[in-house]
């Protein structure tokens, strides 16, 4: 059976976005292995000139887990 994922993101604007995202995605990682998480992928990417976003695809199971201690600003279906 395949699990469900959910994937959440952080959104940085402005001039200073690619610097915020990639320093959040380290972040990211170092939480998914502080917390034992199994599975997981993080990423930084650009959207637009002025808009980054950084993502950590997590299993179902452990998404109210992470949005409780992470705060994302978005979560879908991965």
């Amino acid at each position: 059976m395949i699990k469900e994922r959910i994937k959440l993101t952080w959104e940085f604007k402005g001039p200073d976005a690619e610097h915020f995202a990639v320093h959040h995605e380290i972040h990211l990682k170092q939480y998914a292995l502080a917390e034992n998480l199994l599975d997981t992928t993080s990423s930084a990417e650009q959207m637009n000139p002025e808009l980054w976003v950084a993502s950590l695809i997590v299993d179902k199971s452990d998404m109210i887990k992470v949005r409780d201690a992470l705060k994302p600003h978005r979560g879908f279906k991965a």
